[in-house]
């Protein structure tokens, strides 16, 4: 039997009449996205509403509350000791209102809601593919997608931004996080088809140091990822370019402009015979997996809790793809799937203190 149907039964006492009475759910609403993107021009771009909108119903909001809600920091506004309070508040009404209207819809029979994804430049060559399948399950979603460098998309999950993020590789410190392996990332070596060492078997690294190199701009993981895998052998690259689009290195790998490492996902649309060779190197690929983060103990949305267990269900899937691009893969893909290393199965995180 439910509590308020129980003898005895009262009311929560501390029910915020006063702001139930002055302050609205459009004015929290608008207060949280200028917090969350530390700017008035931003918010009322992400809201559909002019700035002088705006301004005046956090005016109206912090008139209710009978205390300041930003303070002037140089040129910059930050909200106050009570406007973090209230910040924190706004993102805990609205996560439990998004949830009741997810429930509200599966009585309805129908599933409604807002996933916001925050995702690694490399990984927006296949999680279209997963949104739309998802999508498809479950029409009545709405997404939004973030693409951006490593280093701004951890900028975005330790400010709480989207609901979850996809990426190479957990972040190093700085926040206790869930991360969930969910599918296969490897990392290949790419050259011009009519490349010399096209062919060959077991090239060594060294071999390829002596070669120019194309890569992704600082922050990106894979940048970090391959100045490891060279460091660790004592090996300096020489780096020609350093760009910030994986088309562009594609590009410019086509041009005879030097070698690159990318994610054999930027390769899909192509696929084996695209206008770049897979080269055969000691060390590669790299065996790397995507995965599903987000801040540890954050209470998952009923929509994000939905994504996060149809990802977790794709993994086979992606396997199959990645070999079809390589068949080459397919060892090191079948070794390493049944030993739990691109998927834990539903729910069971590998929670880490970074």
């Amino acid at each position: 039997m439910p509590p308020y149907s129980e003898p005895g039964y009262t009311p929560p006492s501390a029910m915020p009449e006063y702001l139930i009475r002055y302050a609205t759910l459009r004015q929290l609403q608008i207060f949280e996205a200028s917090v969350r993107l530390s700017s008035f021009t931003r918010a009322a771009e992400e809201l559909f509403v002019t700035q002088p909108t705006v301004s005046m119903q956090i005016k109206k909001l912090s008139d209710a509350l009978g205390l300041p809600l930003f303070e002037q920091v140089g040129r910059n506004v930050r909200p106050t000791e009570i406007g973090s309070e209230l910040y924190e508040s706004c993102r805990r009404i609205f996560e439990n209102l998004a949830n009741l209207e997810m429930k509200v819809s599966d009585h309805k029979g129908m599933k409604r809601g807002r996933l916001r994804l925050g995702v690694v430049t490399t990984a927006k060559h296949f999680v279209p593919e997963v949104l739309g399948d998802f999508c498809r399950v479950y029409p009545g979603i709405d997404v939004a997608l973030k693409v951006s460098n490593r280093d701004r998309i951890i900028e975005r999950l330790y400010a709480y931004e989207d609901d979850l993020y996809i990426m190479g590789q957990a972040p190093g410190d700085g926040m206790e996080i869930e991360s969930y392996p969910f599918a296969p990332n490897p990392l290949v070596l790419i050259a011009p088809k009519n490349h010399p060492l096209v062919g060959e078997k077991n090239i060594p690294l060294s071999r390829i140091a002596e070669e120019p190199l194309i890569l992704r701009e600082p922050g990106s993981g894979i940048r970090d990822t391959v100045l490891r895998e060279f460091s660790r052998l004592g090996l300096q690259p020489k780096v020609r370019m350093e760009l910030g689009s994986n088309e562009a290195i594609k590009h410019s790998v086509v041009g005879g402009l030097g070698l690159s490492v990318l994610s054999l996902h930027t390769l899909s649309l192509e696929g084996p015979d695209g206008p770049v060779a897979l080269l055969d190197v000691e060390g590669f690929p790299i065996m790397r997996q995507w995965y599903l983060v987000f801040p540890k103990g954050k209470e998952l949305s009923l929509v994000a809790d939905a994504f996060l267990q149809f990802s977790l269900d794709v993994e086979p899937r992606m396997r199959e793809e990645m070999i079809a691009l390589w068949p080459e893969l397919a060892k090191e893909l079948s070794a390493a799937a049944p030993a739990g290393k691109f998927q834990e199965g539903p729910r069971k995180a590998a929670s880490a203190k970074k």
